[in-house]
């Protein structure tokens, strides 16, 4: 029984098609053939197509693989290395939790008014 394609949204498939062609222009930048490339990267000329259409079928390891033939694998330690939304989330854990007791008697105290502190004349 064939493989169920992956689920991938349209902004996904974006970013994939994305990456393939650049992969693709970057093969032929270097001239080199795709059988070279799928020689060289251990792969078969069709999962090379599939990477380069940004098939979401297609392996990391073999996306990682056509990367290092190119001699673009330095460019994978960009990946996720300014966490902007996970260096926060880090943040907000390390700060102090407000003093409970604070807290609660922060919501108990109740303001006096300006008419409860004038004498009644």
């Amino acid at each position: 029984m064939p493989r169920k394609p992956p689920i991938v949204f349209p902004q996904e498939q974006r970013l994939l098609s994305a990456l393939g062609e650049r992969l693709r222009l970057a093969r032929k930048r270097r001239k080199l053939s795709n059988a070279v490339v799928a020689q060289r990267a251990g792969i078969s000329r069709t999962t090379l197509y599939k990477v380069e259409a940004g098939d979401p079928g297609a392996t990391l390891g073999s996306y990682v693989r056509v990367l290092a033939v190119l001699g673009l694998e330095g460019d994978l330690n960009q990946l996720g290395a300014d966490d902007r939304v996970g260096r926060k989330l880090q943040d907000l854990a390390l700060e102090p939790a407000p003093n409970r007791r604070t807290a609660t008697r922060a919501k108990t105290v109740k303001p006096s008014s300006a008419s409860n502190d004038e004498e009644p004349t």
